[in-house]
């Protein structure tokens, strides 16, 4: 019994101690938590897509706390969103472009012909690695869909075998970006409203054997527009979204692209869900 008595009084003495070591090191190596990062986090969407370059929300709130960024850093944050955070904080709103995600193809299954018969794993990736995919052009969209599965907002779609971005759904965070093995998409300003949906940087007459619609640079959009809205790059042409105007849907009453594949973002969503109509 005294033995017993004796192991308890040694477990509580132990107990004590330890307690009191926890409690002076937790005193020591405290790490002071600003509450205003808590605050931005709460006002945050909460989306955590990683669009603003950072881990996600909370982080993010940390950057804006130090002033590495400002409030309308977040792609996803909403005008009210970012104005209530900079009232929150006493900062200015900042200003940033928003941008939206656009795929630089063209060539669906009714536009591009097909060179060999893929049977393999749903993956861009994967078919990309088997002869290059299923399509004849080898810089075209592979059409898998890894892009739409990639987008937590649902923003892309495949269409006819060609992903398809929905820019009303699309806030910016690049998620999809890092998916295309090759590289296809790219963030535009959401002001942006005309591209040219071809990547190919082979010439003309080589395009013209797989695609019905790539670009031949025949330059008609670089005369009709307005100095510094296109950029020529040998066999392509693209156009310039770091113009000081740019491009607008009037370019149409100037040009006819001889191929189509100058063409606004709603001519492009509106032919390629006319064509899934068609086939179904």
């Amino acid at each position: 019994m005294e033995v017993f008595i004796a192991a308890v009084i040694a477990m509580a003495v132990i107990g004590i101690l330890l307690g009191a070591v926890i409690g002076i090191a937790a005193k020591l190596f405290k790490v002071e938590v600003d509450p205003r990062i808590d605050l931005v986090t709460e006002l945050l969407p909460g989306a955590n897509c990683g669009g603003c370059g950072k881990a996600g929300c909370a982080d993010f709130a940390r950057s804006v706390i130090s002033g590495e960024n400002p409030p309308s850093k977040c792609p996803v944050a909403s005008q009210e969103q970012v104005s209530a955070i900079a009232k929150a904080l006493g900062i200015e709103v900042g200003d940033a472009v928003k941008k939206v995600a656009v795929v630089f193809c063209g060539g669906d299954h009714n536009q591009e012909k097909v060179q060999v018969l893929y049977n393999g794993v749903n993956d861009c990736v994967s078919a990309s690695l088997i002869a290059g995919g299923p399509k004849g052009c080898s810089y075209g969209c592979l059409g898998m869909g890894s892009c739409a599965r990639a987008c937590p907002f649902n923003a892309i779609e495949i269409v006819n075998g060609l992903a398809v971005v929905h820019p009303d759904l699309c806030v910016g965070c690049g998620a999809c970006v890092d998916t295309c093995p090759r590289d296809l998409i790219k963030l535009v300003p959401q002001d942006a409203k005309v591209h040219i949906y071809c990547s190919s940087p082979e010439k003309g007459a080589a395009k013209m054997k797989v695609c019905s619609v790539p670009c031949i640079a025949c330059r008609k959009c670089v005369k009709a527009g307005e100095e510094g809205q296109f950029t020529v790059d040998g066999f392509s042409v693209s156009v310039n979204y770091d113009a000081e105007k740019l491009v607008d849907t009037s370019i149409f009453e100037n040009v006819k692209c001889p191929t189509g594949c100058l063409l606004s973002e709603a001519e492009h969503l509106k032919i390629e869900k006319a064509q899934t109509s068609e086939v179904a």
